[in-house]
Formats: C-alpha cells, sequence, structure tokens
C-alpha cells in the first residue's frame, strides 16, 4: 500500500495515492478497465474507497436499512448532502416496495422519514402521486432492480464528497481547467481549434489580422461604413460618393468587386446584411431606406420617403422582418416586412431621436440609441425595457454574435461593453484610441467574439482583447480617419476598415505578405 503523505511534483503539492486514484478513475471512465485493475494491483491504491465499496455493497444487496445506517456515519457529508443521498437510497427502497406489492410497507417509509427529508417538498409529492396515482411502480423482476441499484450508485458517487469518492471524470477536468485558464490568459489567442496539451499554450501576434494584405479603392470619396456578411463571403461598403458596394470574397482571402449599387442620391450612411445574406439594406443620409438582392445587384423595393431621414437599419432572424430607427423624433422605429407593410412601429415622446439601431442575433431583443446618451433595451417577446444613461454621447452601437453583449462608442475617447441581460452594474471600459468630433464605429470580432476592433480620428485601426482596457494591437496604414471596422465573422483573422482617405484596407495576420494592389 502507498503511503498516503508521499507527495509527487516539483512543487510537491500533489498527493501520490490521490493522483494515483484519479489516474485510475480515468482510466475505467475511458474504457480501459484492465489497464486500470492493473495499476490497481500494482499501486495497491483502490478508485473506490472502502467506505464506498462498503455502501455499494449494501445497495446492491438491497440492504436498506444497512445504506441508511451507513450514511448517517459517514462524517464528511454535509446535511444537505446527507438528506439527499438518504431520499436516494430510500426512494430505491419505496420502489422496490411498490414493486413487490408492499404498499404498507411503502406508504410507511414515505411517511415516516422520507417525508423527513429536506430535499424538497415537489420530489416528495413525485413520489407520493407519480409513483402511486400513474402506476409506475410495476417492476416485478430482479433484473430490473438490479439496473436501479446500478443508477443508484452512480447517484451516489455524485452525492457523496471526496475523499470517499473521486468526482466523475476529474482528471480531464483538471487537464480542461489548465488548459482553459491558458487560453483565457493568451491575449492573442484567436482559434476555435483544439489546443494541444503537450506544451503550455501561447498564441503570437500573427494570430491576429495586423498586416494589410489588400487596398480596395473603388470608392470615389470618403468611405463611412463597412460590414462583411453573415457567413464571411461577402463584404458590403457606402461612401459619401452616393454608392454602396458589395465585395465578394474569394476562397484565397482576396476580395473582388461584385456590385455597385448606385440609387442613392445623397451619400450612403449604413448598410446591413439579411441573416441569410440574400438581401441587403442601404440607408441614405437623410433619405430612404433601399433593400438590394445580393445576387443581382438590383434594388427590389424602397421603405419611407425622402423626409424620413434613417438613421439606422437592422434586421431581425428570419430575414422577413427589418426595424430602422430615424433621426425624426416623429417617425420614432419602424418594423416592416420586405414588401414594405408595416408591421408594428414605436413613436410617440417615449421615441425621440434614434441615432443607431440593432437587433440581437437571436431575435429576443431590440436595441437602441436614443437622445445621444441612452440606450434602450427592448424584450420583444415580453415586451420589458430597460435603459441604460452614459455620461457621454454615444456614436454608434454594435452587438455580440452571442446575442449576450452590446458595445458602445463615446465621443469621450472610450468603448463601454454592457450585457444585454442587464448584469454588470458597470460597464468593461476600452481605451486608447482617438474619438472627439466624428462617428466611429467598433464591432466585435475574433474567435467567440473575444476581440473589439475599432476606428480612429489618428487614422489607425484598434484591437482590444475584452479582457483588457488596453489595446493589443495598433494598425497603422490609412492617411486619414478610420470610420468604421468589420471582422469577418467566419474567417477569424480579417479585418476590414474603412476611412475619409477613400479607401477600405483588408487586414490578415502578419505572417502574410503586404499586397498593395488596389481595387
Amino acid at each position: 500500500m502507498e503511503n498516503s503523505t508521499t507527495m509527487i511534483g516539483s512543487k510537491g503539492v500533489i498527493k501520490k495515492h490521490e493522483f494515483v486514484r484519479i489516474l485510475i478513475q480515468c482510466l475505467y471512465s475511458l474504457g480501459y478497465d484492465k489497464s486500470a485493475s492493473c495499476l490497481e494491483s500494482e499501486s495497491g491504491i483502490s478508485y473506490k474507497s472502502s467506505e464506498f465499496k462498503l455502501l455499494e455493497s449494501l445497495v446492491v444487496g438491497a440492504d436498506w436499512e444497512g445504506c441508511i445506517d451507513n450514511l448517517y456515519g459517514i462524517k464528511e457529508l454535509t446535511d444537505e448532502q446527507r438528506d439527499t443521498a438518504l431520499f436516494l437510497v430510500s426512494k430505491q427502497y419505496f420502489v422496490e416496495c411498490l414493486g413487490r406489492g408492499d404498499d404498507s410497507l411503502a406508504l410507511s417509509l414515505l411517511r415516516k422519514q422520507i417525508s423527513k427529508l429536506k430535499v424538497g417538498r415537489e420530489k416528495v409529492h413525485m413520489l407520493a402521486f407519480g409513483l402511486l396515482s400513474l402506476g409506475m411502480n410495476k417492476v416485478h423482476d430482479d433484473n430490473g432492480f438490479q439496473e436501479l441499484r446500478k443508477y443508484l450508485i452512480s447517484e451516489l458517487e455524485q452525492v457523496i464528497p471526496p475523499p470517499i469518492t473521486v468526482p466523475d471524470r476529474r482528471l480531464e477536468h483538471l487537464v480542461e481547467t489548465v488548459a482553459a485558464s491558458q487560453v483565457n490568459s493568451c491575449i492573442y489567442h484567436n482559434s476555435l481549434d483544439p489546443v494541444s496539451i503537450y506544451k503550455d499554450h501561447r498564441c503570437g501576434r500573427d494570430q491576429l489580422p495586423t498586416e494589410t494584405v489588400q487596398i480596395l479603392s473603388a470608392h470615389k470619396n470618403e468611405v463611412w461604413f463597412v460590414q462583411f456578411s453573415n457567413s464571411g463571403n461577402y463584404l458590403a461598403s457606402s461612401s459619401s460618393d452616393c454608392t454602396a458596394i458589395i465585395w465578394k470574397v474569394l476562397e484565397d482571402s482576396k476580395l473582388v468587386l461584385e456590385h455597385t449599387l448606385k440609387s442613392h442620391q445623397n451619400p450612403v450612411s449604413f448598410v446591413a446584411w439579411s441573416p441569410d445574406d440574400t438581401m441587403l439594406l442601404t440607408c441614405g443620409n437623410s433619405e430612404v431606406l433601399r433593400l438590394w438582392d445580393v445576387e443581382t445587384g438590383t434594388c427590389k423595393h424602397t421603405f419611407g420617403d425622402n423626409g424620413f431621414l434613417v438613421s439606422s437599419c437592422a434586421w431581425f432572424p428570419d430575414s422577413n422582418r427589418l426595424v430602422c430607427g430615424s433621426s425624426d423624433p416623429k417617425k420614432g422605429i419602424c418594423m416592416w416586412d420586405c414588401e414594405g407593410n408595416e408591421i408594428k412601429a414605436w413613436r410617440g415622446i417615449r421615441m425621440p431621436k434614434i441615432s443607431d439601431i440593432a437587433v440581437t442575433p437571436n431575435g429576443e431583443y431590440l436595441i437602441s440609441i436614443f437622445s445621444d446618451r441612452d440606450i434602450r433595451i427592448l424584450n420583444v417577446g415580453m415586451n420589458t425595457e430597460r435603459v441604460i444613461s452614459e455620461e457621454h454621447p454615444i456614436t454608434s452601437l454594435s452587438v455580440s454574435g452571442d446575442s449576450k453583449y452590446l458595445i458602445v462608442s463615446l465621443n469621450s475617447q472610450e468603448i463601454h461593453m454592457w450585457d444585454v441581460e442587464g448584469c454588470f452594474e458597470k460597464p468593461l471600459r476600452y481605451k486608447g484610441h482617438r474619438q472627439h468630433k466624428y462617428v466611429i464605429r467598433s464591432c466585435f470580432g475574433g474567435a467567440n467574439g473575444m476581440f473589439i476592433a475599432s476606428g480612429s480620428e489618428n487614422s489607425q485601426v484598434y484591437i482590444w482583447n475584452r479582457r483588457m482596457s488596453d489595446p493589443v494591437e495598433v494598425l497603422s496604414g490609412h492617411s486619414m480617419t478610420v470610420n468604421c471596422v468589420s471582422w469577418n465573422p467566419k474567417r477569424h483573422q480579417m479585418l476590414a476598415s474603412a476611412s475619409d482617405d477613400q479607401t477600405i484596407r483588408i487586414w490578415g495576420p502578419s505572417s502574410e505578405k503586404a499586397c498593395s494592389k488596389e481595387l
């Protein structure tokens, strides 16, 4: 028998006895029963403690009174754990009494013992009404009882604490915890691929898009907005040259011009992809909202009129409903279908000027920026809302792909992140970029949306890890204000930025050679 006080590891903090028990459990859980049994024999250490082996034998032998006495004798159990374990054993005792037709003993057990346990009245009621009234007690063969007892043993293993039992899949949990901790502390981690446990995890900056790989210069004036499609196969851009452009992302990650959309009479300030990527909305500055067919590049519908003053727009997940906000307080927010039929509207004194709007990808929340400094989060299904007030004017809004978080860019040179559900008392803050006068847009991006990117008035692009308030990368290349950025949702190392210098830059990892080809 191994000495239970023997320590292993370079720091001498791991008990060898515990480590071997966990190894044995891991081998059993992976199906290597012979190897596990061999290790038990060679080490003299059993995966199951003597206390649990005794309890297991009492369960297999249906010695229920012995099981109950045994549980009362285990000092390591808290009162809650003991009551839970006693309920599990008593429930099995109760079921077997009913199964063998001993209703009087079952009822006595229910009244005198089970009902006194602090496990929640609903569990006791389930036994009383479910098993008695619904006839779920018809188990008469020993094989059926044996299967139920095996399940009871596994349940008791989950309830009874160490060192009497070893928590389920303990080694996997320990390794996974360490691997996850290393990933979480890696400021550059930007991949959904499994990490290797052969060595400590550490990414380099080549995981992020930090080099210009392509410059797009088809616009003839300032580029105000860019957004990748949900599939990541297209990029849409809009400009003060009164056009929007749809770009196609090729297999080699190069972008080519697909369609130029020219129906607007004023600068195009905003675009929004339908969730199925078949349609694109464009907002003209103080102009109508237009709906385009992505495949053909033709305008399918026009919403509103020239006095509508559309500020922003967004889609619901079904790709059939869209909403737009107006900078005219009398117009508020309108919801339409794709044929232009108004489904719903939010107007009135509680709906002042709307500067930006978004719908969470799950369709549950409609989020809008109104009165410059307020964030209104409306639960569409419940028709309940809450308002977050910022101290400084908000210039843009973006929602995370998992629908859990939102970020707002402020002209105080900060980006604030709030949770949609309302758990945060204070926002997480990101700083370092420059924003005083202009509308600067930020976005979530990277694997699991763990990064935030933003343009800046100093002609640079900033990237933050969500866990850090200071940027991890600052990208240089543009010559004038960077108005908007968009991170490809499928190609996590591709970022686009739009600038007053009339160009769009596509950024990729530093391992790629920079490309100056212009389109």
